[in-house]
């Protein structure tokens, strides 16, 4: 797209170019001069990379799918979970916009309807949680529909690092930043302007009035109207933020798009803006792998992780989140002696051409594992036996031993008397991917005891960091005192989560970034210029 003229005026500034792109919609198809500024080369963010699910309870979406859950169903489930993690009127905010936000989004030509598509609630034991999910998704998209716009939308994870062939058919979060940004420029209120980062807020009488930013390396001055949008992602590629908020996790384990330093958060914190929940991150287990970033990975089809005592401490299969949780809180627990954790299997889980496969999104795991490879990276190691294995990764061998037989026992008898592996739905989901395991009644547990065996190293990545400004039920950004910086709103992960410190569901963190865009929108629609 042509970017925008500098020293330009606009009714609406939007500061990042993943899910935020709702709000920018929102926005222009109000009739709003909208700019949407991306500091990267690319739009979409660390959306793009992601599967799309939205978890948005009650929409039609859902109903078409046979799921009847409006927001009264899902309240106590949420209320649960969250509990005063997060205040109460953000998820209220959340579950009374996501359906009408929804039924907006599907009367555009280019975002269509949406489907659901069973993906189980992460709190499976939660009051009002949902064995088939509330977690919708984007249709795919012709990668031709873009046209000119093609190279501006950002590759799947996977073909960004690899320099693969991304194909003829967008799928998963690049179809819906692809979608979205058609709809975007198709109201003809929009324009979005690339390489161009965030500097500072500009604020006068008290009230945020547009942007400072550099561009083409030098600086430009972007005035709003109504108000800037702060949609810019999390901090987790800053190491010195990391550490300052986070020193269990190593920034470069990340998932997130490049570019995302905290710029915008930093921008709102210089101004006075309040934050909450800087300790946390959308946290989830990174399988090690050659000479790049560790790969997000969920879900395993057989054989167990172990802390450096050489002890089993968790249910393998947890939903990501739920197990980077289970990771940080034994690395915090051992002195930091628990990442990297060490994953054992045996020959069976090599043999298998799927079993590397890691729900939602793994579109080529069926064919990256080059066992060799990763071998003399030394980022797996192999032995002839347990207590040779046990050797090369320095754990105890009788522990590492008595860890796999209780384990053994376990697939044998069908149950995981220890940590219920294989009792929620979540558990099970990788059994049409993977298939299921014959030892016994469980098909989520599988004996080890076909050598040779194997170790790699799993450690604690992130989709993201999740902490940010606080708002309120509009988006709005608050003071410390609870004032709200007027012309200042949040969403994403720039904003202070509405669910706390957990993970609802598949889609949680795009579900939510996209009804706190919208409802920014909603507000500054409503605003007098």
């Amino acid at each position: 797209m042509e970017n925008a003229a500098a020293d330009d005026s606009y009714d609406v500034i939007v500061v990042g170019s993943g899910a935020g792109l709702v709000g920018a919609l929102a926005s222009a198809a109000r009739g709003l001069k909208t700019l949407v500024i991306e500091k990267t080369e690319f739009v979409g963010g660390t959306t793009a990379y992601s599967g799309s699910g939205l978890w948005l309870p009650g929409n039609a979406a859902e109903r078409r799918g046979g799921v009847d859950s409006g927001p009264d169903a899902a309240r106590p489930y949420l209320d649960e979970i969250i509990g005063d993690d997060a205040p109460v009127a953000l998820r209220e905010a959340f579950l009374r916009v996501g359906e009408p936000m929804i039924d907006e989004l599907e009367t555009h030509e280019w975002l269509g309807e949406f489907f659901w598509q069973g993906v189980p609630d992460y709190f499976e034991k939660a009051t009002g949680a949902l064995a088939g999910g509330r977690t919708i998704f984007p249709q795919p998209l012709e990668r031709a529909a873009l046209g000119d716009l093609e190279p501006m939308v950002r590759r799947p994870q996977w073909a960004e690092r690899s320099g693969a062939d991304p194909g003829e058919t967008m799928t998963g979060g690049q179809a819906l930043i692809a979608r979205l940004l058609l709809a975007f420029t198709a109201t003809g209120n929009g324009t979005v302007r690339t390489n161009t980062a965030l500097t500072r807020l500009l604020v006068e009488d008290g009230q945020v009035v547009g942007v400072e930013a550099t561009s083409d390396g030098g600086p430009i001055t972007l005035r709003a109207r109504r108000g800037v949008l702060l949609a810019a992602g999390g901090y987790e590629r800053n190491l010195e933020l990391r550490q300052k908020y986070q020193p269990e996790v190593a920034g470069e384990w990340s998932q997130g798009a490049p570019g995302n330093m905290g710029d915008a958060l930093l921008a709102g914190m210089e101004i006075g803006a309040a934050t909450a929940l800087l300790d946390e991150a959308w946290f989830a287990p990174g399988l090690v792998v050659p000479n790049e970033r560790p790969v997000f990975y969920t879900s395993v089809w057989s054989g167990i992780w172990v802390n450096h005592a050489g002890e089993r401490f968790m249910n393998e299969r947890l939903p990501y989140d739920r197990s980077g949780h289970e990771i940080l809180k034994e690395q915090r627990s051992s002195g930091g002696a628990a990442i990297p954790t060490h994953w054992v299997f045996d020959q069976r889980q090599v043999d298998n051409e799927r079993a590397f496969a890691s729900p939602p999104v793994a579109p080529q795991s069926t064919t990256w594992l080059d066992v060799d490879k990763f071998l003399a990276a030394g980022v797996f190691k192999k032995a002839d036996t347990l207590e040779e294995l046990a050797e090369v990764i320095g754990v105890p061998a009788g522990a590492l031993v008595k860890s796999v037989e209780q384990f053994n026992e376990y697939a044998r008898a069908g149950k995981d008397e220890a940590f219920g592996r294989g009792e929620a739905p979540w558990d099970k989901i990788i059994v049409p991917m993977c298939g299921s395991h014959e030892d016994g009644a469980n098909p989520c547990l599988g004996v080890i005891d076909k050598g040779p065996f194997y170790a790699a190293q799993i450690v604690l990545s992130d989709l993201g960091t999740k902490g940010g400004l606080q708002t309120d039920e509009n988006s709005r950004v608050l003071r410390e005192d609870g004032s709200v910086i007027a012309g200042l709103y949040a969403s994403g992960n720039t904003m202070a989560p509405m669910t706390g410190r957990i993970y609802p569901g598949a889609g949680g963190p795009v579900g939510s970034s996209m009804v706190f865009s919208y409802l920014a929108a909603l507000d500054m629609a409503a605003a007098e210029a």
